[in-house]
């Protein structure tokens, strides 16, 4: 395959989901790297930003790394970066997971699935996990060609309620409406795995790796 002349840096803060990332991208024909390097990072023509688990722990390990103000830095640079499930969540200024304080760069807070969580009479279960779709709702170039048919991946409990519904592009229901995909800038990102969501989802790898704000 053909290799697209772009480096993406795929932050590593110990928080897991990394080598299918890279694997997606590989695939794509993009190049990319599983760091913790700061100035490898600071000097990505891409950054994407995933992860699994907690809030607070995360947080905790991006501090320690120094990657948290690398981030920062990054955003305020108008660098293009890709948050992914938990990375979606921990750039909001506040999550209900931990009580943890997060980046800041939205406005707004991560909140817990209500529990409990009914659709009609039928409860559901806490995590949300499976496949669901998105409601396209905003315009923005990396989910240029996602359908409203198209399914994606879901597993969390937590889901971001940003401040400025404008930076909303994507909506899901489980058992509420809420935000799963956002952009601001530079800045795009989304509640579902979409390395682990089959064709639409690296379609939407793919937009955010071309795509130059």
């Amino acid at each position: 395959m053909f290799k697209l002349i772009a480096m993406i840096a795929i932050i590593d803060y110990r928080a897991g989901n990394l080598a299918s990332v890279a694997r997606a991208l590989t695939y794509l024909g993009f190049t990319c790297e599983i760091t913790d390097d700061r100035k490898k990072i600071m000097t990505a023509d891409h950054i994407i930003f995933p992860g699994v688990g907690a809030a607070g722990r995360a947080m905790m390990e991006l501090k320690v790394l120094g990657l948290d103000d690398a981030l920062k830095e990054a955003f305020a640079a108008s660098r293009p970066i890709l948050g992914i499930c938990l990375g979606t969540q921990i750039i909001f200024e506040y999550s209900e997971e931990d009580g943890a304080s997060c980046l800041g760069l939205i406005s707004g807070r991560v909140r817990r699935f209500p529990d409990p969580l009914f659709d009609g009479n039928a409860r559901l279960k806490i995590p949300h996990m499976g496949w669901n779709r998105v409601e396209w709702i905003g315009m923005h170039p990396v989910f240029t060609g996602c359908h409203e048919d198209s399914e994606y991946y879901f597993v969390h409990s937590y889901y971001p309620d940003p401040a400025e519904q404008r930076l909303i592009m994507g909506l899901t229901e489980y058992g509420v409406k809420f935000s799963s995909a956002l952009a601001k800038g530079s800045l795009v990102a989304v509640q579902f795995h979409p390395e682990k969501s089959g064709r639409p989802g690296l379609k939407i790898l793919e937009n955010f790796c071309k795509w130059r704000p």
